[in-house]
């Protein structure tokens, strides 16, 4: 036979794509295409559902096609995916009953705002889930749904609806859709619906209950490494094992090789998001992070992980070449910032949904400080690349507060880290060396560790370490009283945008 590799299809925020690596984790083919972002109105993000389905179709068919491989050369698939991203749909036919709901909507305030004052705010599950109750997770996303279209309630406590995030409409699909699809999802992607006891890796039926979800809604919790089915026979994959689930950033984590306690990555996507391996321990975050599910390996103990999550970086890049128009593609923003030695005065805090980690303010919005006539859009330009750095080190300090051990050198991977202004800048604002590894592309790549441990593909971790390689490293040299001064500056940025929305 010849030799055999393995897929992950990643289901990304504003893309989908099929890559396949080989046994060393390289990228052997990809394909990729872009979906549509839907914006019914302010603080709004929807997603269409069978569009994304049928892109995973076609990229996953096209990578194939570049490479010249059919399925019997895949030993296995994953799938990785846009994590808070919530779905319903119904389970005879298949068809979604509202657009998928993303994970930067802010719609659902009231209805957490409703769950607080129940008693606890915004802590009400956090003991239990790890997590805020903020616009950000699934859970509050479905109750939405239920309340507002049209025979949905009835439908859903009748039997007749399905919920999952994203990786669970593309197992569902892939498995055979309205004809035995499997529904599925990982306790990495359960982990943030705030329905998911983080002791038990089980649906809380008490949290379930008080959002008014039903528990036949629910996907089954499984590992997410192990053999899940096969790949329906009209799929260009099939009778191929699906048997990775994790979600994105989770899955980053993994193929950071991040497997032991203290190891961290932050990923530069949509969004920011940084974790930190706490191992079989899950620690409570004083500091505003999430505590979350890093990883659970077939029948092995989960690991655990602290999350900060930054709504806003690469998209901050996309706004400035789509609304502004300022660049016509996203690559030109480095030129553009380097055109200025500095941000001449200049801070950009992309509140556009409201602020993630450490903050959790759904009450905050963008803003544009410190502007004098001095400013051109090369300032512009270096404070949108400097807003990622920025929320980078909050979440740190965070992370350093919470672990009780502090990061002495950061691991970075996703389409930003290809801009080496803002990598130089990362450095420097946190102090620490920053590495980017020759798959700079790990989400995907994490995906496939885990579908391919649970086949045999590779025989163990220690694999995944051997594979991870450095590809480059950025040291720290800004002076520190600089460092310390451009922070103090950003931070009280933030503050500029809080309590901006009111009940008017």
């Amino acid at each position: 036979m010849s030799e055999q590799y393995v897929a992950a299809v990643d289901q990304g925020t504003t893309s989908t794509r099929c890559m396949i690596f080989n046994r060393e984790g390289r990228v052997v083919v990809a394909d990729q295409k872009e979906h549509q972002q839907i914006f019914p109105q302010a603080g709004w993000v929807e997603h269409d559902a069978l569009e994304i389905w049928n892109n995973a179709r076609e990229v996953t068919a096209g990578a194939l096609a570049k490479a010249d491989l059919t399925a019997s050369d895949i030993a296995a698939v994953g799938i990785t995916n846009q994590r808070e991203t919530a779905l319903v749909w119904d389970r005879t036919t298949g068809e979604p009953v509202y657009n998928a709901i993303v994970w930067q909507d802010t719609r659902t305030d009231a209805i957490c705002q409703q769950l607080g004052a129940l008693g606890g705010g915004a802590d009400r599950y956090k003991a239990k889930v790890g997590l805020p109750l903020a616009t950000y997770f699934s859970g509050p996303k479905v109750r939405w749904i239920l309340d507002n279209v049209d025979g949905a309630r009835e439908r859903a406590e009748a039997g007749d609806l399905v919920f999952g995030n994203m990786d669970t409409w593309m197992i569902w699909n892939m498995t055979g859709g309205p004809e035995g699809g499997l529904h599925f999802t990982d306790p990495t992607n359960a982990s943030r619906t705030m329905l998911m006891d983080l002791d038990t890796l089980s649906w809380d039926d008490g949290i379930a209950d008080e959002m008014g979800i039903p528990l036949s809604m629910l996907p089954e919790i499984r590992s997410s490494s192990e053999v899940y089915g096969e790949v329906r026979e009209r799929g260009v994959l099939h009778d191929v094992p699906v048997a990775g689930d994790l979600g994105d950033q989770q899955a980053a984590t993994f193929g950071q090789a991040c497997l032991a306690v203290g190891e961290a990555k932050n990923t530069y996507g949509t969004g920011n998001f940084m974790l930190i391996n706490t191992g079989t321990q899950k620690v409570a975050s004083k500091n505003g992070l999430l505590t979350t599910v890093c990883y659970k390996i077939g029948d092995r103990d989960t690991v655990y992980a602290l999350e900060g999550s930054i709504a806003v970086s690469g998209s901050l890049v996309q706004w400035l070449r789509d609304n502004l128009q300022m660049i016509a593609s996203a690559p030109e923003i480095e030129a553009l910032a380097n055109t200025v030695s500095d941000n001449g005065g200049c801070y950009f805090v992309p509140a556009f949904s409201g602020l993630f980690a450490p903050y959790w303010r759904a009450d905050a919005r963008g803003a544009i400080v410190g502007l004098t006539r001095f400013i051109n859009k090369g300032h512009l330009a270096r404070a949108v690349l400097e807003a990622t750095a920025f929320q980078s080190r909050e979440v740190l300090d965070a992370m350093n507060a919470d672990s009780g051990v502090d990061l002495t050198t950061l691991k970075v991977d996703g389409g930003m880290v290809v801009n080496e202004t803002l990598m130089q800048f990362q450095a420097d604002i946190l102090g620490v060396p920053v590495v980017r590894p020759v798959v700079a592309e790990t989400t995907a790549l994490g995906a496939a560790y885990a579908a391919g441990l649970a086949v045999g593909y590779w025989s163990g971790e220690d694999d995944i370490r051997t594979n991870w390689a450095e590809d480059k490293r950025w040291e720290p040299n800004m002076d520190e009283a600089l460092r310390d001064k451009l922070y103090r500056k950003w931070r009280k940025a933030v503050t500029k945008t809080f309590d901006w929305v009111d009940d008017d």
